[in-house]
């Protein structure tokens, strides 16, 4: 039975030198539409689910432009709403090598970033909903971000509709303003029923250190975050390996409170775009859950979606399900 999923957060745009270009060499930039829910987003309704995003834009051609790149990924915009005021922006210079990538945020006093929750209308977006997927980056806005992410998951409590929190922490962002962001994160993640999030997201909402090693030390975390959200039922995580910008090692693992699975690790290479690639772990994951697929499934749909995403260039995932199914680590020959 198809599901329909909510998705919460700031559309971007995204701007980039071509290539692997320098800020202080380039000419021009190319425009790209992201922002980590609407990736979310993109990527369910790649794979066939009915997913519609909440949010706010400006009203202007930036804004036209942002909500034209969504719904053209099969994303429902009737929930997006404009008003006065800019787009929140950031810039990437892609890495190259030993180089890695390097992003500089433009995003104070966005439109999104000044909104009135109650200029945004959550219970029709949640309505007959059955998921809220939204994360860590909208509080980081300031304290009026604080007051949307809030304004969303009460929304959806009141709807009884289960939430997905993806820490996606951006220090950047936090050290910005005078934040305490433990304590914002830990009320807004008690709402929760999934965390994208590893041990080192968890340190930060628990404030301790886990003592363990790889897989003995995730779990630890993992059964310290059930013990302290008992609304929490799912915790799913990548691990990377850095061997340089295009060479990357990655595994994945999902904790339930009672069975947890971690996949072996497998070497992404000749990596095209790194933007997104956890936005589409996390679309690869709430795929099999909102399926009914177990942990094991989940930490694999999870791994491959993020593995195939690192050659795609832009911040969103639009593999649909026939190129999921096919995923091989190894790549292969040309599909006919």
């Amino acid at each position: 039975m198809t599901k329909t999923v909510t998705c919460f957060g700031e559309l971007l745009i995204r701007l980039t030198p071509p290539g692997s270009q320098l800020m202080v060499q380039a000419q021009s930039l190319d425009l790209i539409v992201g922002g980590a829910e609407a990736n979310v987003a993109s990527g369910l309704a790649a794979l066939g689910h009915d997913v519609r995003f909440a949010g706010l834009v400006s009203d202007n051609a930036l804004g036209d432009r942002a909500v034209s790149a969504l719904r053209s990924t099969g994303v429902d915009t009737r929930h997006l709403a404009r008003a006065p005021g800019r787009m929140g922006l950031y810039f990437m210079e892609a890495g190259a090598g030993p180089r890695p990538a390097a992003i500089t945020y433009d995003r104070a006093g966005s439109a999104f970033a000044e909104a009135d929750p109650a200029s945004i209308d959550f219970a029709g977006a949640l309505a007959g909903s059955s998921l809220l997927h939204t994360g860590g980056i909208t509080p980081a806005l300031g304290p009026k971000g604080v007051a949307l992410a809030k304004a969303a998951n009460a929304a959806a409590v009141a709807a009884g509709v289960p939430v997905c929190f993806d820490g996606n922490y951006r220090g950047q962002l936090w050290s910005a303003w005078d934040s305490n962001p433990a304590e914002v994160l830990r009320a807004l993640v008690s709402d929760a029923t999934i965390l994208i999030g590893n041990h080192r997201d968890i340190s930060l909402l628990l404030g301790k250190a886990f003592s363990g090693d790889g897989e003995d030390r995730r779990r630890e975390a993992a059964e310290a975050a059930f013990a302290a959200f008992p609304k929490l039922e799912l915790i799913a995580s990548t691990a990377r390996h850095l061997v340089t910008s295009d060479h990357h090692r990655i595994s994945a693992r999902v904790d339930a409170r009672d069975v947890a699975h971690q996949t072996g690790e497998i070497d992404v290479t000749a990596i095209v775009d790194r933007i997104g690639t956890g936005d589409a772990f996390a679309a690869g994951v709430l795929h099999q859950w909102l399926l009914g697929g177990n942990v094991q499934a989940m930490a694999e749909s999870g791994l491959a979606l993020t593995a195939l995403k690192h050659t795609l260039p832009g911040d969103m995932c639009l593999f649909g399900r026939a190129e999921l199914d096919a995923f091989s680590a190894s790549g292969g020959d040309v599909r006919r």
